[in-house]
């Protein structure tokens, strides 16, 4: 396959995954209380709890995307 594929394939992913990870974090931010009701439902979190899950989800989520898309999207461009 060509490059030119591999870098516009990487750039919408690179696009998505982001647009998932501010949706997230706009979620949090904004309808936090829904989102933890939500939740407690199903698990007894306290509130610290609760934020040390979401902002380590958010930041493994960051990790993954900057080494499964950014970083192969940039080599491409360097080639």
């Amino acid at each position: 396959m060509e490059i030119d594929f591999w870098r516009q394939f990487l750039l919408y992913a690179l696009l998505i995954n982001y647009s998932i990870l501010l949706l997230w974090f706009l979620m949090i931010i904004f309808t936090r209380n829904w989102v933890k009701q939500l939740h407690g439902k199903w698990f007894q979190l306290s509130d610290v709890t609760f934020d040390a899950i979401h902002y380590g989800g958010m930041a493994f989520y960051k990790i993954g995307i900057l080494l499964f898309n950014l970083t192969p999207l940039l080599t491409l461009y360097l080639m």
